[in-house]
């Protein structure tokens, strides 16, 4: 019952024969004495309520409304923030986690591109959540990729599948559009040539995805302290980020850096279809404006940006690498995205 409802039912119960008694009693110093105590009551009875809607309050989900981000922006130093992560896991090692399991999550990059087959051992001892893709085009800017992935590495690989067969239609959208381009004026030349990068961008993903390529630079995963110190010695792991304060998958945003960005978080160099000569140039460390024109059948965008400007993006439910989400051995609340 809601605050509101429960003052309502105490005006229904307790006015009525109040009034009648006022009635009753007429004028005097008895009916000043019944209304200065009618007026304790109503205030007594507020306050009970508003001190019992609060205790409601509290014991619904408290994370509703958070949303926690983890990782790295644009401008960031990279050795900083691996540093910072270091620090932060030595403190948990030292600390016991305020989990019933003890586990906590954690964002782990990687210090390159991996195939799907190379994870086994690099993950192993930890529960995985999701895992963070994307083809290392020269010079292009390629889509991230967010692949649940909670059996390794047969859920990664499904889902590269999936990526590339999207891809291939997404390379014959940008074809089909560049050909309905009509006219040999500077703007049709250019607006089909941007449509042309297009599909073959769309084209080298879905060929690299198709082939299991080495597109793997991070990870989302649940340990221990101990376990994620394990995996955070390891060669190929750069930084292991705990994230104690993530409670929901679904109410996190983790923004892993790429391998290749080992200063500080910027754009990844893009030489793709430029803009008219009498636009301005921009900086170097802008994000560079989308060289390719979104098709109708493109991953759906998450909302967020990945470090450097990359285009982020996550795939639909029905989708799903391994079908319907699951839960993960050892995990909390899994993702609500599928692949």
């Amino acid at each position: 019952m809601r605050a509101g409802d429960l003052l309502r039912r105490l005006d229904s119960i307790l006015l009525p024969p109040l009034a009648r008694g006022m009635a009753r009693l007429g004028q005097g110093p008895v009916r000043s004495r019944v209304l200065t105590g009618a007026a304790l009551l109503s205030v007594t009875a507020v306050l009970v309520t508003a001190v019992w809607a609060a205790d409601r309050r509290q014991a619904g989900d408290p994370t509703v409304g958070d949303v926690v981000r983890v990782g790295v922006v644009e401008g960031d130093s990279i050795p900083s923030y691996v540093s910072a992560s270091r620090h932060e896991l030595a403190r948990m090692l030292a600390e016991p986690v305020d989990t019933p399991s003890g586990e906590t999550y954690a964002l782990v990059t990687l210090t390159a591109y991996l195939a799907p087959d190379r994870l086994t051992a690099v993950l192993d001892g930890v529960a995985v959540s999701e895992v963070f893709t994307r083809v290392p085009l020269p010079e292009t800017q390629t889509q991230i990729v967010r692949i649940p992935a909670f059996r390794i590495p047969t859920d990664v690989v499904a889902g590269m599948g999936l990526v590339a067969g999207r891809k291939d239609r997404e390379a014959a959208d940008y074809q089909q559009r560049a050909d309905e381009v009509a006219g040999d004026g500077e703007p049709e030349r250019h607006l089909r040539a941007v449509y042309g990068s297009g599909a073959q961008v769309a084209t080298a993903e879905a060929t690299a995805y198709r082939s299991r390529c080495s597109c793997v630079y991070a990870a989302v995963v649940r340990a221990t302290p101990a376990g994620l110190d394990r995996i955070a010695a390891r060669s190929e792991v750069r930084a292991v980020d705990p994230a104690p304060e993530v409670r929901r998958l679904d109410r996190a945003v983790f923004l892993p850096p790429l391998p290749e960005q080992v200063d500080f978080v910027r754009p990844p160099v893009d030489q793709g279809i430029a803009g008219p000569a009498d636009e301005p140039t921009q900086s170097a460390t802008a994000v560079p404006e989308p060289t390719r024109t979104p098709s109708p059948d493109e991953l759906r965008p998450s909302g967020e940006t990945s470090p450097g400007g990359v285009p982020s993006v996550t795939p639909t439910p029905a989708e799903s690498a391994s079908g319907a989400p699951g839960e993960p051995t050892g995990t909390g609340t899994t993702p609500s995205d599928g692949q």
